[in-house]
C-alpha cells in the first residue's frame, strides 16, 4: 500500500510518488482542508483610523524601526500618511507607532505630503541601525516628479530626511523622478548599503539611480551623511520603465548582483564586477523577457543545486520561473497554470507552511473585475526539475482585492511566516493579514547574519545543510516583490528533517560555517560577521603590502611577487585593497599595531630597494 510520503525525505521521492502526492495535495486543497492561509485582520490589525486606515497603500518593508530587536512593517501610505505596524505582545496587535505627533521620534515618517509607493531599508552609513527610504510619486507617472523621494536616518533622537540637509540640497541629490521598486545594494562589500531606484523614464528624463554614502565628505559621528548618485559610475544609468528590483548573489558566489524586470523593455541582469560596476548580463542569460511587463519578483533556489533562480510576474502575460544552469544560463520551467496571465503586483518566495518546499505567492490588483492571489508550491526532485502545483489559496484569494503590495515577517515569533498584503491604486481598501493553516507542528530555523558594523546583512546568502533533504539557500532580501522588501531573515522550514551546518556567504565575500545542534532547532539564530585575524607570517605580508601602497610607484610591483598568502584568500585581499586604499594609516593603527609603531614597523618591514 502507497503511503503519504515523509516531507522530511520528499527530495528523494520517485516520480509515481511525486504523482500520487500531488493528486493528494489537490484533493484534499479542493475539500478546503488545505487551504494555506486564513485572514486574521479583525483580530491582529482591524481597521482604524490611525492603526490600519482606509486608503491607499503600496509598498511594505521590514526592518527593526525602534531598535529594540523585534521587526516591524513599514507602508507607504499613497494618499495618506505612511504607516510603522508594531507588533504589540500584551494585545496580540500590529498597533502604528507613527502617530500624529511632533514630539514622536517617528513622526516624521508619516510623511503624508509624499504619494509614496516604494520602500526599503538598509545601512546606508554604517552605524548599525537601517535607513529607511521612500519613494515618492507625485503627480507623475513617469519622468519628473513634483516631490522629492525621503531618506530617513535615525539622528537626534528622531527619524529625519538625510535628502533634505543642507549638504545634500545643495549637493541635488534629490530624487524627483517617478520611479517604481527601490532596494538596497552593497556594491563593494563594505556593509554600507547603495539604494537602487528603479526610475520609470521618459524619453531621456529619468534614469535608473544609485544612491549612496559620500564617504569622503561625510561624519557619521556627527551624522553629517553626504550621499551622492553614482548610478554612471556603476553604469547602471539605464533609461527604461523600470518596475521590479531584486538584489542577490545570482550569477556571483557572494557579492551582490541586481536584477531589474522593466516595462516596455528588456530586463537587466546586472552581474557585479567585484569593483563596484556592473555588467548587463540579461541577453546571454537568457532573462531580457523583452516583449513583456515586469511586476513583482523574487529570488530562491528551486532546485537545491546550490545556484540562486528569479521568478517574477508579467504584468497581464505569462509568468516567469527561471532556473539557472551551470553556465549561468536559465530556463523558464513554468508550468501552463503557474504562467497564465494576471494584473500581478507583489510576487513572493518562502516556504509558508514549513514543509522544505517553496511556495510563490502571487498578490494581483482586481482592477477589472475578479483578480483572485494565488499560490504554487514548488516541489524539489532529486535529478530533475521541480514539479509545479497550485495550492488552494484560502482566505487570501481576495477576488475584488486591489493587491498593490505584500510582504512576510514572523512578528509575534511563532516561527511561522505571516502574510500582510496592502490595497490601493483604482479603490482605497485597508491591509489584510494573514496566517497559515498547515505545518504547525513542523520544524524550522531562522538565521538572521549581520554585518561588520551589526546591521541586517542584506544580500547575505545562507545555506543550511540538513540530515535527510540535502542543501537549502535563501539571500537576505534587500527589496523584492513589487515596491516592497521582505524580512531580514533566513526562514527555514524543514518538515521533519533537522540541520546540522549554517553557511553564511557575505556581499564581500567573505564566509562562515558553524554546526547546528538539536537545540538550535525552532529557534532564530544570529550570525556575527567574522572578524579578521591573521598569523604572524600574514601580519609581516600585510606590513610589506601597507608600505607598498603608501609607495604608489612601487605598488603594482608588489603585488607580483606577494606570497600566496593573498593569492589564495581573494576575500582577505579585496577587504585589504579596500581598506588600504581608502584610510590605510588608521586601519593598520587599529588593527595591527599601535599608531606610535606604525611608521617605524612599516619601514623596518620594507624590503631593502638600495
Amino acid at each position: 500500500m502507497w503511503k503519504f510520503p515523509d516531507i522530511g525525505v520528499c527530495c528523494s521521492l520517485t516520480d509515481s510518488q511525486v504523482k500520487m502526492w500531488i493528486f493528494w495535495t489537490l484533493l484534499l486543497g479542493l475539500s478546503g482542508v488545505q487551504s494555506m492561509f486564513s485572514v486574521v485582520t479583525d483580530t491582529v490589525l482591524p481597521p482604524h483610523a490611525l492603526h490600519n486606515p482606509t486608503q491607499l497603500n503600496y509598498g511594505m518593508a521590514v526592518t527593526d524601526v525602534d531598535g529594540d530587536g523585534d521587526l516591524e512593517v513599514l507602508v507607504a501610505g499613497y494618499n495618506g500618511p505612511n504607516l510603522v505596524l508594531k507588533y504589540d505582545r500584551s494585545q496580540k496587535r500590529l498597533v502604528n507607532i507613527a502617530v500624529d505627533d511632533r514630539s514622536s521620534p517617528y513622526y516624521h515618517l508619516r510623511d503624508p505630503e509624499g504619494n509614496a509607493i516604494g520602500v526599503t531599508a538598509c545601512d546606508v552609513d554604517g552605524d548599525g541601525r537601517e535607513e529607511i527610504y521612500f519613494l515618492n510619486t507625485n503627480n507623475a507617472f513617469s519622468g519628473q516628479a513634483t516631490y522629492s523621494d525621503k531618506l530617513f536616518k535615525f539622528r537626534n533622537g528622531r527619524f529625519e530626511d538625510l535628502l533634505s540637509d543642507d549638504i545634500n540640497v545643495q549637493r541635488r541629490v534629490a530624487s524627483r523622478m517617478a520611479g517604481r521598486s527601490v532596494a538596497c545594494v552593497d556594491r563593494k562589500g563594505t556593509g554600507r548599503y547603495s539604494i537602487y531606484v528603479a526610475n520609470y523614464a521618459r524619453g531621456n528624463i529619468g534614469a535608473h539611480a544609485l544612491i549612496e554614502m559620500d564617504e569622503a565628505a561625510s561624519d557619521v559621528s556627527r551624522g553629517i551623511i553626504a550621499l551622492t548618485d553614482v548610478a554612471s559610475q556603476a553604469r547602471v544609468n539605464k533609461y527604461t520603465g523600470g518596475r521590479g528590483v531584486v538584489v542577490g548573489p545570482i550569477l556571483n558566489d557572494a557579492r551582490s548582483d541586481i536584477f531589474c524586470d522593466n516595462e516596455n523593455g528588456p530586463n537587466f541582469l546586472f552581474r557585479n564586477n567585484g569593483d563596484g560596476t556592473f555588467t548587463d548580463m540579461a541577453a546571454q542569460a537568457g532573462v531580457a523577457d523583452r516583449y513583456q511587463h515586469g511586476r513583482g519578483v523574487a529570488l530562491a533556489d528551486f532546485n537545491g543545486d546550490g545556484k540562486i533562480d528569479i521568478v517574477y510576474g508579467n504584468w497581464n502575460g505569462p509568468h516567469r520561473l527561471y532556473l539557472q544552469s551551470s553556465q549561468q544560463r536559465f530556463k523558464d520551467i513554468a508550468t501552463q497554470a503557474f504562467s497564465v496571465p494576471s494584473p500581478v503586483r507583489t510576487v513572493i518566495a518562502a516556504d509558508f507552511d514549513n514543509d522544505l518546499q517553496l511556495e510563490v505567492f502571487f498578490n494581483n490588483i482586481a482592477y477589472r473585475g475578479s483578480a483572485p492571489n494565488r499560490i504554487f508550491r514548488v516541489m524539489r526532485r532529486q535529478n530533475a526539475d521541480p514539479v509545479i502545483t497550485e495550492l488552494n489559496v484560502g482566505d487570501a484569494s481576495e477576488p475584488q482585492g486591489r493587491g498593490t503590495g505584500a510582504t512576510v515577517v514572523d512578528f509575534d515569533g511563532d516561527g511561522h511566516l505571516d502574510l500582510l498584503v496592502a490595497h490601493g491604486e483604482s479603490a482605497s481598501q485597508p491591509i489584510s493579514v494573514y496566517r497559515v493553516n498547515q505545518g504547525s507542528r513542523n520544524n524550522w530555523l531562522r538565521v538572521i547574519p549581520r554585518t561588520r558594523f551589526g546591521a541586517f546583512a542584506r544580500g547575505a546568502k545562507v545555506v543550511i545543510h540538513t540530515k535527510q533533504s540535502g542543501v537549502h539557500t535563501r539571500v537576505i532580501d534587500g527589496g523584492s516583490g513589487y515596491l516592497c522588501e521582505m524580512e531580514p531573515v533566513a526562514h527555514f522550514g524543514l518538515g521533519t528533517d533537522q540541520a546540522t551546518k549554517i553557511e553564511v556567504y557575505w556581499p564581500d565575500g567573505r564566509s562562515l560555517a558553524r554546526p547546528v545542534t538539536p537545540a538550535d532547532m525552532n529557534k532564530v539564530v544570529e550570525i556575527t560577521y567574522p572578524e579578521l585575524s591573521y598569523t604572524q607570517a600574514e601580519v609581516s605580508q600585510i606590513r610589506i603590502f601597507a608600505l607598498m601602497c603608501l609607495r604608489s610607484d612601487v605598488f603594482r610591483p608588489v603585488w607580483t611577487q606577494t606570497s600566496d598568502l593573498f593569492k589564495s584568500d581573494l576575500s582577505h585581499f579585496g577587504y585589504l585593497l579596500t581598506r588600504l586604499c581608502d584610510s590605510i594609516l588608521s586601519f593598520f593603527a587599529e588593527k595591527i599595531i599601535n599608531s606610535d609603531q606604525l611608521s617605524a614597523s612599516l619601514l623596518a618591514a620594507a624590503p631593502n630597494r638600495s
